[in-house]
C-alpha cells in the first residue's frame, strides 16, 4: 500500500449501478476492519487471560458495556451527522456536503472534550453502581480510565471514518484499522509481555493504536482533493446543519446508551455470579462481536445506501438495497452463530484453561446462538430508518424493549429464578421480540417520507 494509493479518497456513488455490487463492494472492506478491530480487541483479552491473570481478565471484560454507555451518545451524532452527508452528496449538493463535513468535525472535537472528562471523573462511581467485586475493582478502574483518557483519538477516527463512508469511501478506514490493528497487537504484547505492565498495558496500547488510525484519518482528508476536504479555518458549527445533525443524531445516541445501559444492568447481574462468570460473559462477547462485523458492516453499507438515493428520489432502489442488505446479513450472521454453537468450547479455550470460565460460555453460546439472525434483522432495519431519516422510530423500539423490557425480564427472572441463564436469555428474546416489531412497521408505514416520524 503506497502513499499515493491512501492519499487519496474513493467516493462511491450509489445512486446508479448495480445494487447488489454497490452494498457488497461498500460493506466488505468495513467487514474486514471489523474483523480486524475484533480481533485487536481479542488479542486484549487472549493476552491478559493467559499472561495476567483470571481477575484481570473478569476486570476487562466487565467494562465494555460501561464504555459503549458512555461513548454511545456521542456516535449517534456522527451517526446523524453521515445521513446528513450521504444525503446532500446524493442530491449533487456539493456546497452542504462541505458544511456538514466541517460542522461533524467540530462536533468530534466538542465530544471529545467532554467525554474525556466525563469519562475518567465517573468511572469509580459507576463501576460501584455496577457492583464490580472488590477483586476486580482496581484493575477495571485503572483499564477504563486509561481508555478515557485517550478516547479522543476514538471518537476523531469515526469521526472522520464516518465522513469518509458517508460518501461511499470505505477502502481508506480500512487500510488504517489494518496500520492500527497490527500495532495494537505488537504494543500489547510489548507492554504486557516485554514490560510486565498488565492490564494497564493493554489499555495503553489501544489509545496509541487508535491515535494513529485518527492522524492518518485526518491526514487523508486535509490533503484529498475531493468535496470532503477537511480546512482548519473552516471548521466550525455550522448552524442549520448542526440542528440537521442533532435531530437525526441524538435518537440514534440515545438508542445506543439505552441500550449500553440495559447492556450494563445484565453486567452487573453478571457480576453477581462472581469472577468466574464476568470473565465467560465478557470472553464470550468478544467471539460473539464476530458475528456483529457482517451485521455492523451492512448496517453502514445500507445507511448510506438508503441515503444516498432518497436524497436523489430513488425509492424503489431503497427498497430493494434494504432488502437485500438485510437478508444477506441475517444470513451471515447466523452462520456466524451456528458456528460459535459448535465450536464455541474449542474457541473458549483461547482466552483461559479454567473449565468453570469454558462451561459457562458454551452455557451462553448455547442460548444466542439460535437467535443470531433477530440480531442482524434489527440492526440492519435500524439502519435503513436512519439513512431514511427515520432515527426516531428505532430509538423507540430499542428504547421500549433493548432497555425497559430487557431491565423487566432480568430482574422479575432472576427474582424468581436466581440462575445465570436467566441473564443469558434476555438478549436473544428482547432481539426476537424487536425484530416482529421493525417487521410489522416495514410493511405497515411509509417509512420512506422524507422527514423524521
Amino acid at each position: 500500500m503506497s502513499t499515493v494509493d491512501i492519499m487519496a479518497t474513493q467516493t462511491r456513488l450509489m445512486t446508479t449501478g448495480s445494487i447488489k455490487k454497490h452494498l457488497i463492494c461498500f460493506a466488505f472492506p468495513i467487514f474486514l476492519g471489523g474483523l480486524l478491530q475484533q480481533l485487536y480487541q481479542t488479542t486484549d483479552s487472549v493476552v491478559v487471560g493467559n499472561f495476567v491473570s483470571t481477575q484481570a481478565l473478569a476486570a476487562i471484560s466487565s467494562v465494555g458495556s460501561l464504555t459503549m454507555l458512555i461513548i454511545g451518545l456521542f456516535q449517534g451524532l456522527s451517526v446523524g451527522a453521515g445521513v446528513v452527508i450521504s444525503t446532500a452528496f446524493g442530491e449533487g449538493n456539493y456546497d452542504s456536503v462541505t458544511k456538514a463535513v466541517h460542522t461533524t468535525v467540530a462536533l468530534g472535537i466538542i465530544n471529545s472534550i467532554l467525554l474525556t472528562i466525563i469519562g475518567y471523573t465517573f468511572t469509580p462511581t459507576i463501576l460501584m453502581w455496577m457492583k464490580t467485586p472488590p477483586e476486580v475493582f482496581s484493575d477495571a478502574q485503572a483499564y477504563i480510565q486509561i481508555f478515557f483518557l485517550g478516547i479522543s483519538s476514538l471518537i476523531m477516527y469515526n469521526t472522520a471514518s464516518g465522513i469518509l463512508q458517508a460518501v461511499g469511501d470505505s477502502k481508506n478506514p480500512l487500510y488504517f484499522l489494518i496500520i492500527s490493528a497490527l500495532l495494537n497487537i505488537v504494543l500489547d504484547l510489548v507492554f504486557v509481555l516485554g514490560f510486565g505492565m498488565g492490564i494497564e498495558g493493554t489499555a495503553y496500547a489501544t489509545i496509541i493504536a487508535q491515535s494513529i488510525s485518527a492522524i492518518l484519518s485526518f491526514r487523508l482528508l486535509f490533503r484529498t482533493k475531493d468535496v470532503i476536504r477537511v480546512r482548519i479555518k473552516d471548521v466550525r458549527i455550522y448552524r442549520g446543519y448542526f440542528g440537521k445533525t442533532v435531530r437525526l443524531g441524538i435518537p440514534s445516541g440515545i438508542q445506543n446508551s439505552v441500550t449500553s445501559f440495559a447492556n450494563v444492568i445484565v453486567q452487573s447481574s453478571i457480576n453477581l455470579f462472581g469472577p468466574a462468570a464476568m470473565a465467560a460473559h465478557g470472553s464470550y462477547n468478544r467471539i460473539q462481536g464476530f458475528a456483529f462485523i457482517p451485521i455492523t458492516a451492512f448496517a453502514l453499507a445500507i445507511t448510506t445506501f438508503t441515503g444516498q438515493n432518497l436524497g436523489a428520489r430513488q425509492r424503489d432502489r431503497v427498497r430493494e438495497g434494504a432488502r437485500f442488505g438485510i437478508i444477506f446479513a441475517m444470513a451471515l450472521a447466523q452462520l456466524v452463530g451456528f458456528s460459535l454453537m459448535l465450536f464455541g468450547g474449542q474457541v473458549m479455550t483461547i482466552f483461559t484453561r479454567d473449565s468453570e470460565i469454558i462451561r459457562l460460555g458454551v452455557q451462553k453460546g448455547s442460548i444466542a446462538g439460535w437467535f443470531f439472525w433477530a440480531l442482524a434483522l434489527s440492526h440492519t432495519m435500524t439502519g435503513v430508518l436512519r439513512g431514511a431519516g427515520k432515527s426516531i422510530v428505532p430509538m423507540t423500539v430499542m428504547l421500549s424493549i433493548w432497555c425497559v423490557l430487557r431491565i423487566i425480564f432480568i430482574k422479575v427472572g432472576l427474582a424468581l429464578f436466581f440462575d445465570i441463564r436467566v441473564v443469558f436469555w434476555a438478549h436473544p428474546v428482547t432481539w426476537t421480540i424487536s425484530s416482529t416489531i421493525f417487521i410489522i412497521y416495514y410493511f405497515t408505514a411509509d417509512w420512506m417520507e422524507r422527514g423524521d416520524d
